[in-house]
């Protein structure tokens, strides 16, 4: 078992006014040197045979101003540019979605950053997270959580948790972590029970909500998790239509539509839908092979700390390299096969935890 982590909270109200200040600081004149003028006065020098004059000489310096423009403001979790500040200080909501053919996700479109796990019966489950966007769509079906939640999760700085809850073992685990427990029995109005499915399969959230309930309990504000590139710099590596991996049971493909300038899913040789009928899409697919442990109730456990293979798929070109991570409340590094930073485009980004096993990721 995990041991109890220490619980910290950051403190919205201070973020928001070391970042109001940066914004409303536009830069302004640096000190410049006054005018100044050198005015020696006249010198006659007289002799018997003639006379020398030194004139009064002028030298005056211009004064110079330096403006420096604020940076812009930009969601933590996309590298898109915010339109206020307050915006851009949301914490973070990280909704468990269940993956099934019979029962289609909803929302997952409007996460920043989908991660897909996998779990027991050799089937996935989505972490969805939302900070920059209010979903259109009520989210679920909502599913329980895993012990890897809490590694693969806390990088986000307490995000609130959106999910059906877990056994015994899970739920103390939560309870003990940083996340912030928004199951059935806490999620105060915040997910509900819909009448369009049965049991187990009709929790959703309702997003908005889950943030308002979820902030009265001191979220953090999620830091960056990746790295993108600038707008009109070229993108590194290979040029790729795409990748197919195994997710345990599931065949799982994203095909770059040039055309729109997104991946489009397809999971069992079939294009992936959403209940809403949308085509599951994404700017960046980020495969990070991990090494899957034995967990409780044979589900397995995800080893998110510690380093492994990458393979990065943005811009219709492929990236191969290595990621890395420390600590548990630390983004992944990653880096290509050069050492070189690995950049992401500016947008929505899936995340994929295939086991790190020859033959499971094949780019296309």
């Amino acid at each position: 078992m995990r041991s109890p982590r220490f619980r910290f909270r950051s403190s919205v109200a201070l973020a928001l006014t070391v970042i109001l200040v940066a914004a409303c600081s536009g830069g302004g004149d640096d000190d410049a040197s006054p005018a100044t003028e050198s005015s020696p006065a006249a010198t006659t020098t007289t002799t018997v045979a003639e006379t020398t004059t030194t004139e009064e000489s002028t030298t005056t310096t211009e004064e110079s101003t330096t403006t420096t423009e604020p940076a812009p403001i930009v969601y933590p979790l996309t590298g898109l540019e915010a339109p206020d500040v307050l915006s851009a200080l949301r914490p973070v909501v990280i909704a468990k979605v269940g993956n099934y053919a019979s029962h289609p996700a909803s929302g997952l479109n409007q996460a920043d950053i989908v991660y897909e796990e996998i779990i027991n019966d050799h089937i996935t489950r989505f972490a969805a997270a939302f900070q920059s966007t209010p979903p259109n769509d009520i989210v679920g079906p909502i599913r329980s959580g895993r012990l890897q939640d809490v590694d693969l999760l806390g990088s986000m700085n307490a995000p609130i948790l959106a999910w059906s809850g877990g056994n015994r073992t899970v739920t103390a685990e939560i309870d003990n972590s940083d996340l912030i427990n928004l199951s059935p029995n806490h999620c105060a109005g915040s997910c509900f029970r819909t009448d369009f499915a049965n049991a187990p399969y009709n929790l959703y959230f309702d997003i908005p909500r889950a943030w308002d309930v979820g902030s009265q309990q001191g979220p953090g504000i999620p830091p960056q998790q990746f790295q993108y590139r600038d707008e009109g710099d070229a993108v590194a590596g290979t040029p790729s239509t795409g990748v197919t991996m195994q997710m345990d049971s599931y065949t799982v493909g994203w095909t770059w539509n040039p055309g729109t300038g997104l991946y489009e899913r397809s999971q069992e040789g079939r294009e992936h839908h959403l209940r809403n009928g949308e085509r599951i899409t994404t700017n960046n697919v980020v495969v990070l092979l991990m090494t899957y442990l034995p967990g409780i109730s044979g589900s397995p456990d995800a080893q998110s700390v510690g380093t492994g293979e990458v393979w990065v798929f943005t811009g219709g070109n492929a990236i191969h390299g290595t990621w890395t991570r420390s600590d548990r409340l630390q983004p992944f590094t990653l880096t290509d096969d050069n050492g070189d930073p690995i950049l992401l485009t500016p947008g929505r980004s899936f995340v994929e935890l295939p086991r790190a096993e020859f033959g499971t990721v094949v780019p296309n």
